[in-house]
Parts: C-alpha cells; sequence; structure tokens
C-alpha cells in the first residue's frame, strides 16, 4: 500500500530536464583519503584470538570472532605478547604445546571460556599431554577440563617463568599426574584448579622448581614438593582416600604450608571413616632437608582417618599440641572434622564447606597466594553468625572453597556509554549488592549481545567494550555462583541496552557508482523498471566496512525514461517505504542521502515504469573515529548572491566562501543547505574545500530557470569552501549553515545514529501525524512532527538534533518548505524550494530536543503535502 502512495507521488509531472551537462570520467572505488584527518589515537593493544571447533573455517580463519580458527595449536601460532587465546565450548581433540612467550606485563593468556554454551573440554591423543609449556614466560593458560590417557602427566611446565595454570579440571590416567612443574622452573602459580589424580600427586613441583605458587586448589589425591625450596602451598582442600596429603620431599627449604584443609579419611564407604591403615594416611609431610625456613600454620586437618597430623624432620605427631610443643609450627591449626559437603558438579567438580565448618572466618589473608576469591570466583565473605579468629581481614575461609552468602547480586543490570570514552566505547554493569561483607567485588559474569556466537566471560560485574557501529547496542548478562561450574546454575534476564553514536569522516568526492560507464557495477547498463542495483563499499581509507556506520552520497538520477523515485537502503534489510530522490521523466535531479552500512553493501531501487542511469558520489562516512558534530539552533544564512554587488556566479567560474567568522578553527567540515536559483543555463553546482581543485562529483544540477536546493556536508581548510559554478550560464547561489563537524574542542561533540530510511510523517495519509486531519498544509501554515516513540524510549536525554528527508508533492503553487524545532522561532533559511505542482525533496539536519518536536512551514500561497523520512539523528556525549 505504501508503495503505491509513493507511486502517486512520484508521478506527479515535474519540470524537465536535460540531464548532466558532462559526461563525467568515473573515479577508482578504491578508499579516499580523509581530508581531516582524525584524532591522533594511542596505539591499540592485540586483538583476542578466537578458537572455536563449531564456527570455525580452516580455510578462511583469522582468529577473528567472526572467522576464527578450529583447534587452539592453529591460534598459538600466531599469538603475540598481550593476546587473549579465547577457546570457546566445545571439545579439542589435540596435544597442544605453548612454544610463544608473552612479556613481563603482557602475557599470552589461553583461557578456556566456559559459559552458558557449556564447557572446553581438552582430550589429548592417547600417550599424549594435554598442555607442554617447556622454556617458555608469561603465559597463562585458563579454565580448560583435561583429559589425558597413558603414562605422561597431563600438563607439564618445563624450565618455565612466570607461568599460571588456573582454574583447570585435570583428570590423568591411573598412576599419572596431573602437573608436573620441573627444570628451572620459576615463578609458576597453579591455581584454583581440580585434580583427579589417582595412584599419583594432583601436581608435583619438582627439583629446580624455584618460587612455586600452589593455592586454591582441589584435590582428589596428593600434592608433593620435591627439591623445590621457596613453595608456597596456600588454602587448598585436599581429600586423599587414606593417603598422604601435602608431602614435601628434597631440600625443599624455605616451604610455607598455610590455610589448607585435608582430609585422609577412608572415603570408600557411605561416610569418611578410620583408615585400615592410618600409616599410610599422613596429612602433611615435611622431610629433614626440607624443615630449615619451612613453616606450617592455619591449616585444618581431619583426625578421623586415624592417620598421623604431621610428618615433620625425623618425628611424627598425632595431636597438634606435641606438634606445636617441639616444632613451634602450627599454633593457629585445627585438628577437626572440617564439614566437607558432597562433591558437587560432573565435568567441573568442586567440594563446599558447611556454613558450620571450623575453617570458615578463620585463614590467614597474608599467607603467601592467598587471594580475594576463592576456587568458584567468588568474593571472601565475612559469615555474620561466625566470630573472625583469621588474620588480615579476619574472614577468610581456609581452604579452596569460601562459605558466602546464597544471593550477591540484586537482578538488575545496565548499559551506558562510557564516559570519556570514545564514540563506541560502553560499559555493562551488573548490580551487585552482597547480602554479607565482601573483600571484593566478584563472581562470574557473562555478557552477550543478542544473537552473537559467543559470550565474554569475566570475573568483574562490570565489562566495557567497543562495538563496531552506530546505532542500538544490547547486551544479556549473565551471572553464576560457581564459575560456570554447573551450566545451568546462572540468573540470566539482566542487561540492558543503550544508543551509541559514529564520528564523522569527511572525503574528497569520491564517485563510486555510475551505471552510465559501470563504475562500481562492473557494466554499464541503465536500471531497469522496478529494479534493483547493489553497490559494494569495500573499505574506505583503509577501515572495513565491518566498521562503517553510514556512508554519506550525494545520489544523482540522470536520464530517467519515466517518473518514479530512487530508494537508497542498506543491504540484507527490507525494502523501505521511505524515498531518497524523486524525478520525472528526463529530469536530472540530486539529494544527498545518508545510509547505513549494515554488511557492506547498499542497494538503489527505481520504483518507477521507467529505465534510469543512477550516479553516487561519496562525500563522508560515519564510524568509530572522526569528528563530532555540532548543530546550529538555527541555520544561518551565509551566502547569497542576490544581495550585494557581486552578482551571479558567472559562467565556470569558482567563488570562495570563508565561513572562518561562522566556525571555530577546529572546524572540519560543515553543513550547507546550498540553493541555485535563476540559472540561466543548465549545469552543476560543485561544492569543494577551499584551495583544492575542482572535484569530479557533484552537488546539484539544474536547468535554466530552475530553483534547486541540497544538502552539502564539505570538508573546510581554514573555514574556507569554494563553490564552482560549471555552466555556460551564469547563476544565483545561496548557502544556508546548519551546523559543522569537529573536534570537542571546536564544541563539536555530538555523534550520529543511523535510524532509517523510515517515514514518520505523510499528510497524504496521517501517517505520524495523529492530532491532526488528513489533507495538505494550508497556505503559510505549519505542521508539527512528534518525536518517534520508538527514539524516545532509547535515548531522549541525548537527542541534539534529526536528519530528515523532506518531501513535497501536490504544491498548488511555488514556495518553500522550512523546518524548525517547535521552541524556535521560523528562520529565514529554506530546506525545500518548490514551484507548482512539482514533487520536490532535500535532506535537512535540524536541531531538535527531546522536549519539542518537529515544525514545518510551508511558505507558499497554495497547499501542499509534506513527507518526512527519517536517515537518523544525533546525540549529545555520555556524561
Amino acid at each position: 500500500m505504501r508503495q503505491r502512495r509513493w507511486a502517486q507521488l512520484a508521478l506527479v509531472p515535474l519540470i524537465g530536464s536535460t540531464g548532466l551537462v558532462a559526461s563525467v570520467a568515473p573515479a577508482a572505488v578504491a578508499a579516499p583519503a580523509a581530508s581531516a584527518a582524525p584524532a591522533t589515537a594511542t596505539a591499540a593493544a592485540p586483538p583476542d584470538l578466537y578458537v572455536s571447533s563449531t564456527y570455525c573455517s580452516r580455510a578462511t580463519a583469522d582468529g577473528s570472532a567472526d572467522l576464527p580458527y578450529c583447534t587452539i595449536s592453529a591460534a598459538l601460532a600466531v599469538a603475540q605478547p598481550g593476546q587473549t587465546v579465547l577457546v570457546q565450548p566445545g571439545s579439542y581433540a589435540e596435544a597442544v604445546t605453548v612454544t610463544r612467550s608473552g612479556s613481563s606485563g603482557a602475557p599470552i593468556t589461553i583461557r578456556a571460556v566456559n559459559s552458558q554454551g557449556g564447557f572446553v573440554r581438552l582430550s589429548a591423543p592417547a600417550g599424549s599431554r594435554a598442555f607442554t609449556l617447556a622454556g617458555v614466560h608469561d603465559v597463562t593458560v585458563e579454565g580448560f577440563s583435561v583429559r589425558t590417557s597413558g603414562p605422561a602427566e597431563s600438563v607439564l611446565v618445563d624450565g618455565a617463568a612466570r607461568v599460571t595454570l588456573d582454574d583447570l579440571t585435570v583428570r590423568p590416567s591411573t598412576g599419572a599426574a596431573g602437573v608436573r612443574v620441573t627444570g628451572a622452573s620459576d615463578g609458576v602459580t597453579v591455581s584454583r584448579g581440580w585434580f583427579a589424580a589417582s595412584g599419583a600427586p594432583g601436581v608435583v613441583i619438582g627439583a629446580g622448581v624455584t618460587g612455586a605458587v600452589v593455592t586454591g586448589n582441589e584435590f582428589r589425591g596428593g600434592l608433593t614438593v620435591d627439591g623445590a625450596p621457596g613453595t608456597a602451598v596456600t588454602g587448598n582442600t585436599l581429600v586423599t582416600g587414606c593417603a598422604t596429603g601435602v608431602t614435601v620431599t628434597g631440600a625443599s627449604t624455605g616451604v610455607a604450608i598455610r590455610n589448607n584443609i585435608v582430609s585422609t579419611t577412608d572415603l570408600s564407604g557411605a561416610t569418611p571413616a578410620p583408615c585400615a591403615d592410618p600409616a599410610a594416611a599422613t596429612a602433611i609431610t615435611v622431610s629433614a632437608a626440607s624443615v630449615p625456613q619451612s613453616a606450617a600454620d592455619h591449616n585444618l586437618i581431619d583426625p578421623a582417618s586415624g592417620g598421623t597430623l604431621y610428618a615433620w624432620g625425623d618425628a611424627t605427631y598425632t595431636d597438634l599440641a606435641a606438634f606445636r610443643g617441639a616444632t613451634g609450627q602450627g599454633a593457629h591449626d585445627i585438628a577437626a572434622d572440617p564439614k566437607l559437603k558432597p562433591e558437587q558438579g560432573t565435568e567441573r567438580p568442586w567440594i563446599a564447606l558447611d556454613p558450620t565448618s571450623p575453617a570458615v572466618d578463620s585463614a590467614d589473608a597474608t599467607a603467601a597466594g592467598s587471594g580475594p576469591v576463592d576456587m568458584l570466583g567468588r568474593p571472601r565473605s565475612d559469615a555474620p553468625d561466625v566470630p573472625n579468629t583469621g588474620t588480615g581481614s579476619g574472614y577468610r575461609d581456609r581452604g579452596a572453597v569460601e562459605v558466602s552468602s546464597s544471593m550477591p547480586i540484586n537482578g538488575y543490570g545496565s548499559v551506558s556509554r562510557k564516559v570519556g570514552g570514545g564514540p563506541f566505547d560502553i560499559v555493562a554493569r551488573a548490580d551487585v549488592s552482597y547480602s554479607w561483607p565482601v573483600e571484593t567485588v566478584a563472581g562470574t559474569f557473562g555478557f552477550r549481545h543478542p544473537g552473537d556466537n559467543f559470550y565474554t566471560v569475566s570475573g568483574s560485574p562490570v565489562h566495557e567494550e567497543t562495538v563496531r557501529r552506530a546505532g542500538q547496542a544490547c547486551v544479556n548478562i549473565y551471572v553464576s555462583y560457581d564459575g560456570y561450574r554447573t551450566i545451568s546454575a546462572f540468573l540470566p534476564g539482566l542487561g540492558g541496552c543503550v544508543v551509541v553514536g559514529a564520528a564523522y569522516n569527511p572525503v574528497t568526492p569520491t564517485r563510486l557508482l555510475d551505471t552510465r560507464n559501470g563504475t562500481g557495477v562492473g557494466t554499464a547498463a541503465r536500471v531497469a523498471p522496478n529494479a534493483e542495483v547493489t553497490l559494494p563499499i569495500g573499505s574506505i581509507g583503509g577501515v572495513p566496512a565491518a566498521d562503517i556506520s553510514a556512508v554519506v552520497l550525494n545520489v544523482t538520477v540522470t536520464e530517467p525514461a519515466a517518473a518514479g523515485f530512487l530508494t537508497v537502503y542498506p543491504d540484507g534489510s527490507t525494502l523501505p517505504s521511505a524515498s531518497t530522490v524523486n524525478f520525472v521523466a528526463g529530469e536530472t535531479v540530486p539529494n544527498l542521502t545518508i545510509v547505513p552500512v549494515t554488511n557492506g553493501k547498499i542497494r538503489f531501487r527505481n520504483t518507477s515504469s521507467g529505465s534510469v542511469h543512477l550516479v553516487a558520489d561519496l562525500q563522508g562516512w560515519y564510524g568509530g573515529t572522526g569528528s563530532g558534530f555540532k548543530p546550529l539552533t538555527s541555520p544561518v544564512r551565509v551566502a547569497d548572491s542576490r544581495e550585494g554587488t557581486a552578482g551571479p556566479y558567472p559562467p565556470d567560474s569558482a567563488r570562495e566562501l570563508d565561513l572562518s567568522g561562522r566556525v571555530p578553527a577546529g572546524a572540519t567540515a560543515v553543513v550547507l543547505n546550498v540553493t541555485v536559483t535563476a540559472p540561466t543555463a543548465n549545469g552543476v553546482l560543485k561544492v569543494y574545500p577551499g584551495g583544492s581543485l575542482v572535484p569530479i562529483a557533484s552537488n546539484l544540477n539544474f536547468v535554466a530557470g530552475q530553483t534547486v536546493p541540497n544538502l552539502v556536508i564539505v570538508p573546510v581548510v581554514g573555514g574556507r569552501v569554494s563553490i564552482y559554478n560549471q555552466s555556460s550560464g551564469s547563476t544565483h547561489v545561496i548557502a544556508d549553515l546548519a551546523g559543522w563537524f569537529g573536534g570537542a574542542g571546536s564544541g563539536a561533540d555530538q555523534t550520529y545514529v543511523p535510524y532509517g530510511p523510515r517515514r514518520i510523517a505523510d499528510t497524504r495519509d496521517g501517517t505520524g501525524l495523529p492530532s491532526r486531519p488528513v489533507g495538505p498544509v494550508d497556505p503559510n501554515a505549519y505542521i508539527g512532527v512528534p518525536w518517534p516513540a520508538t527514539i524516545q524510549q532509547c535515548c531522549t536525554e541525548r537527542v541534539t538534533a534529526v536528519v530528515t528527508n523532506l518531501t513535497v508533492t501536490a504544491p498548488t503553487k511555488a514556495g518553500v518548505l522550512i523546518a524548525y524545532p517547535s521552541s524556535a522561532s521560523r528562520p529565514t533559511a529554506s530546506n525545500v524550494n518548490f514551484v507548482a505542482g512539482e514533487t520536490a525533496s532535500n535532506l535537512a539536519v535540524t536541531r531538535i530536543s527531546p522536549t519539542e518536536g518537529l515544525r514545518l512551514y510551508n511558505q507558499s500561497s497554495g497547499s501542499t503535502h509534506v513527507i518526512v523520512d527519517q536517515a537518523g539523528y544525533f546525540i549529545a556525549p555520555a556524561s
């Protein structure tokens, strides 16, 4: 139905035209250079590398989220210092050998992104290790569920430095160790993992290793330190089943064993029981050669097995009093039932504490390796009914898992623009409010844009990111209470949306499309009736199309065989009811348009019973960097050749327009509504940066006696622009300034949101005008166009200007249409010039605010219908 209405509008007879004055040679579609460089940016961090066994393509993978690698090894082959390899949920059958190193402060991180989408499972081929890190430094491995078969350990760290193995779940073969750290390794940390070794230690810190830390882990089995001085064993939970817990052998001097829970009871029955051979169930063993400078304290040992609590040097101790008296160690140790809960989870298990456990609020917070979060990523919490007997904060729990409040979040979230950030920088927040005192705000939070394949998982409730396009950015926020060890145990439904705007980048006008010679489409051919052509945008100035929110095009219809209208819109979207250029047979008509770019292509639809030729000249583009916008309260007339002594523009001549007194020194481009009136011959008008060469592209096409307006966004050089009359006759030129682009220092801090093309008002059928009867606008009268409710819902407080294509159709007399905010006085500047019976349109940028609407004044002695198609709007910066 809307197409039929537009057909009626397009078929109104218009004054004829002879087409473009000169045949214009095509320009390359390659990226044009920006005429005003954006602000200098600091060097960006290396991008993350994505790995997905589900969404990858081996032939085209480049490690981006769109084209992830299929294997972990493929990503590690190219990983650089500071990069994170994000391994998405799925099963990976490979042996991963890390050969590349990070640097101090910029490690290479290999992260398994366990999330609502599932776990990351790494199953090494038979007889192979899952991870080998030999001779590397500054590498972190996080979150993997590892399974191996064969006699070798699952993970080997050999001769490495500053390596962290965090949050691993390791299941080696029977008799094989889970993790072995050996060689001259230094500064290796094994933290917050689950080790289910059988017949061998879960972790072995071997001879020659220095400065190792084993902290916050849970073991179904034991832990061995063999000839590794200075190792810290802190805050682990060991459940051994009648086997030794912590074993320190060789000359491991200076070992610190603190805050651990060790239970060596018999687990073969329904409940823990004494061991048949208590001699094999020693909780903590430290050899005589390892005793010097070593320390043990704040450990909780379950005596129910009947085994020895400590074998310290050459003596064994079955009670703490004797141990303390003989060694001076264990002053804050406890021998009691730790009250461990049954094992929870399957792929990534854990063992929790009962709230009545003596481990609660009794640990040494100053112990080496003790951190503010537990194995599950939860914060250290102060249980309100338990006395604080620990050191430091006083309320850290012993062992790997903290007892915490059950509901650490209010159930709300928000998404906002980042204050002081770039145009596309946003912040998503989960509203965290703990019922118990905590040391830090922590948890496991998942963030994902609707429709994305992958989650971002973080230990912080605040997530910052830079989106790629302007428009509405929505983020769903998820909260897990167990570090995604149980996939279903999370709280969804949080999050929100925010609207972000793009900055403008003016370019030297460049021809992208000309169907007369095949520019942009490959073959010279007219566009058939009711047919379309598709124009690939590609990259502009080295910026890929994926990072371009919209392009500014001057679109010209020439040599139309019949009346009709042209619609320019994003490829991949539904054909809108809006129009871009209206024309009649034989007429050449230009109009500026701003078109969203969603998939790197835009479409041109010829809605007409006749064929046409199309020309499109790139004027600029919107993206994440560039210039902001400053609209004027009302347009200001800055040039009118009908006034003064200069007179009309002579044939084939240019004049310079000095706007330095109108715009600040930091302005990079200006928005002008330029009108040609009373031309004595056919021609084109070109508006371009002052002092530059006359471009190929044109802005206005006109015929003798015609009045034609067109919006122009043109770069300025020293506040100057040039206007060239390419015609054999003279013409008058009028220019009205609507605003300027520039840096924040120039006051131009507003950004553009593409939101169209979409029809928001039509007097022919009452669209968008519920308070007035259907019908034309009376002579010398106005209509009010309320601000679209859909925009009010997303960014009411920040809207500063609206971009619309204004169309006048079926006017009974000549006149002009003036657009202005309803709270302002009507300006003298006009937007659309028309004559009786003519359909005319022009793009307009009008300052507006959330408390006012758009007012359209018909300055004419006759009535006319008016149509408003929205292209987008500008928003103020985040505050």
